[in-house]
């Protein structure tokens, strides 16, 4: 079940949403949803991130002309950025010795790599878990953190997905912002930050070993630029 609301900012009240001149701008709109249409639209809209993070470790592998550009390696992990589509898609890959898949899985989440982001972190919760697999989280920053983070809060999803070989996707992605008001209304003074889809891909070796693909989108290369490549790693 799907309803619209708005917000007074100054009474903090909240009235329903006819269509006609009336209607709020579309800034000041939230939509509140059931939990059962909040986990459809979840597993719909996360097919696309897991099939973009497959692909990105797919082609990581194949080797020649795959449409990523190599930029550095830097303690072991290759970071390359994609040449077509979107210009601001980053990829980084490492091999992990002696760490099994299920060990990696512990920390690969939203919220631990929010931690490496920036240290400034204020705040990380989970708004609703819909199921094992299937969790809605709120990050916030603090003014201190870096200009890509400062002061900025994100609803996102979080998905775990695993396929038919083992191989493990991880994918995360912001709500839409009428959703996320819904879910948790945005702090005050505080800016809703969008992140693009991004995640992991861990891939299970022989040898007790695993191999992680890391997919990240930003905004800015120019605010990327001054973020040490540890910051989008796990």
């Amino acid at each position: 079940m799907w309803s619209t609301s708005s917000t007074s900012c100054g009474s903090g009240s909240s009235s329903s949403i006819s269509s006609g001149s009336n209607s709020p701008p579309a800034s000041s709109r939230s939509w509140l949803i059931s939990e059962d249409s909040l986990r459809r639209y979840v597993n719909y809209a996360s097919e696309s991130c897991i099939q973009e993070l497959l692909s990105a470790s797919v082609s990581s592998r194949v080797g020649g002309d795959d449409g990523w550009k190599f930029l550095a390696i830097e303690d072991n992990v290759e970071i390359s950025k994609r040449c077509s589509g979107s210009p601001h898609v980053f990829r980084s890959r490492w091999l992990l010795r002696s760490v099994s898949l299920e060990q990696f899985m512990t920390v690969a989440n939203a919220i631990d790599a929010a931690k490496q982001w920036d240290r400034d972190l204020v705040e990380a919760k989970y708004i609703k878990v819909l199921d094992d697999n299937l969790s809605i989280i709120r990050l916030r920053f603090g003014y201190a953190s870096k200009p890509l983070f400062k002061n900025r809060e994100f609803v996102v999803y979080e998905r775990r997905q695993e396929m038919d070989d083992g191989t493990l996707v991880v994918a995360v992605a912001s709500l839409p912002k009428e959703i996320a008001a819904g879910l948790h209304p945005k702090g005050n003074n505080s800016i809703r930050g969008l992140l693009l889809q991004s995640g992991w891909v861990v891939e299970k070796l022989d040898d007790h070993s695993c191999l992680v693909t890391y997919v990240v989108q930003v905004l800015y290369w120019r605010e990327i630029t001054n973020i040490p490549l540890k910051y989008l790693l796990c």
